[in-house]
């Protein structure tokens, strides 16, 4: 088995109104906003807050009417997905390939690029 050398980094969970989620973190919570951006090969949406500077991240994604991945919500399964910074990102995919995990989707977007990949559990992996 090949071993790829990675960062826990973040977390990823799914939001049925990103507004007030939005709201929620940064008013009551007092995390700050990083940034926002709009991913169109997912027709989603992704905001990043952090409680303090560098610290750990929560991500919140919304998904639009439309996007395969804006499924019926469930309150406790809203976990999206977990990310890890690896140190080589085209050697990861090719060890996950290698160990028979599934790569569910490649992206690029403004100069970055990740893919998911799936645990043994059915829980997404982001690799970037």
């Amino acid at each position: 088995m090949i071993s790829v050398k990675s960062k826990f980094t973040y977390v990823g969970i799914r939001v049925k109104d990103l507004e007030k989620s939005i709201n929620f973190y940064t008013t009551f919570l007092g995390m700050k906003l990083k940034g926002r951006s709009r991913i169109e090969s997912t027709k989603g949406e992704v905001a990043s807050l952090e409680t303090e500077d560098g610290g750990f991240t929560l991500e919140l994604n919304y998904y639009e009417k439309g996007s395969p991945h804006a499924t019926e919500y469930s309150p406790g399964e809203a976990l999206d997905h977990l990310a890890f910074s690896v140190e080589d990102f085209r050697k990861a995919l090719e060890a996950a390939r290698a160990g028979g995990y599934r790569v569910i989707s490649e992206h690029k977007s403004n100069g970055s690029q990740w893919a998911y990949v799936e645990d043994p559990n059915g829980i997404w992996i982001e690799l970037f």
